[in-house]
């Protein structure tokens, strides 16, 4: 940390500039926009001034759960963060289908066809690994310069492109689906996958249904729930969109509201900010002698370095200094960090 030389509320000196991250539980009818508004609010409050403060991927208002927010150095990292895996929790209901995808919307199409159990669970497959989907039309995209949800807004038509994502894992939270009775050998097959209009199917039928999921970059959990109730011949709409992880962040990680509101009234800051390299977890350390954290800061390439090629983040002692790419021995500096360093 480093002071800014400034002065805070009432004269006093400013507190010095605070790097990390600060993982919120994001609740209900909070935007990310205001999340981050609030974070910085907090700190200035608190007497840190003017901080550089950013997010880690957009979470709808209507979604809940981890945000993380990148404050002072961190957020250089924040594009990293975008890229990064995440996992939800969602629950789609069945039998109306909105324009936004979620309950916020106005129903655009209704069905009364509500899917068996067992297609529910049996469907699934068809939705995990590579796959195309359409964004929803009220999505933070650019469509001609302006925001999708802008025009939908507008009510203009909106047409976004089929994009390439990955569900990596994606399983019923239900225990009634995870039986081995809801996939029966008798159910009828169409296709490869079951047929939800079989009359031999199990009676049992789903009128809503609550998934996990662990996603890559870019997949839309509300294009997600649209598409596999159409799979099971009907239509549907998120209620329910709760992100369990982001990163290597996880609920555990993150506080409250409430909790980050005591900052402003005094609560010692490092009850709720996370070190800058908790959000280099998946990625090796390299440790920097002296001469080599110089050359490193300078921007200078290492060479004759034994480590395996790759990213790293290098370090001073316990202080980040780059990440740095290693390739053939070399490494070369991919993004610097300002952070000073006491021991040199």
């Amino acid at each position: 940390m480093t002071d800014t030389g400034g002065r805070g509320r009432y004269g006093a000196p400013m507190l010095p500039s605070p790097h990390g991250w600060i993982i919120l539980d994001k609740p209900i009818g909070l935007g990310s926009t205001q999340a981050v508004a609030a974070v910085k609010r907090n700190l200035r409050e608190a007497g840190y001034g003017k901080v550089k403060v950013g997010h880690g991927g957009t979470l709808d208002p209507l979604a809940s759960g981890v945000l993380p927010i990148a404050v002072g150095e961190a957020t250089k990292l924040c594009g990293r963060m975008l890229d990064a895996s995440k996992q939800y929790a969602f629950t789609i209901r069945f039998g109306e289908e909105t324009d936004t995808l979620d309950a916020e919307g106005q129903v655009v199409a209704t069905s009364e066809h509500f899917p068996p159990l067992a297609a529910v669970a049996a469907v699934l497959p068809e939705f995990t690994g590579a796959i195309e989907q359409v964004p929803p039309a009220y999505s933070a995209l650019k469509v001609d310069g302006r925001r999708a949800y802008d025009r939908a807004r507008a009510g203009e038509e909106v047409e976004l492109k089929t994009r390439a994502v990955t569900v990596h894992s994606l399983e019923p939270l239900s225990d009634m689906l995870r039986t081995d009775q809801a996939i029966d050998s008798s159910f009828a097959q169409s296709g490869g996958r079951p047929d939800p209009y079989d009359r031999r199917a199990p009676l049992e039928v789903a009128e809503s249904v609550t998934l996990l999921a662990d996603v890559s970059k870019g997949t839309y959990i509300r294009s997600l729930a649209r598409d596999i109730a159409r799979a099971l011949g009907t239509v549907g709409h998120v209620t329910m969109l709760r992100r369990l992880r982001a990163g290597p962040f996880t609920l555990e990680n993150a506080i409250s509201l409430d909790k980050l509101n005591e900052i402003a009234k005094g609560a010692p800051l490092t009850n709720v900010i996370l070190p800058l390299e908790a959000g280099l977890d998946d990625i090796p350390a390299l440790d920097l002698g002296p001469e080599q954290a110089r050359a490193v800061r300078q921007g200078r390439v290492l060479t004759g370095l034994p480590q395996h090629d790759g990213l790293f983040w290098a370090r001073s002692g316990k202080v980040p200094v780059a990440l740095v790419e290693l390739s053939g021995g070399e490494a070369r500096v991919v993004r610097g960090f300002n952070l000073s360093d006491v021991a040199e």
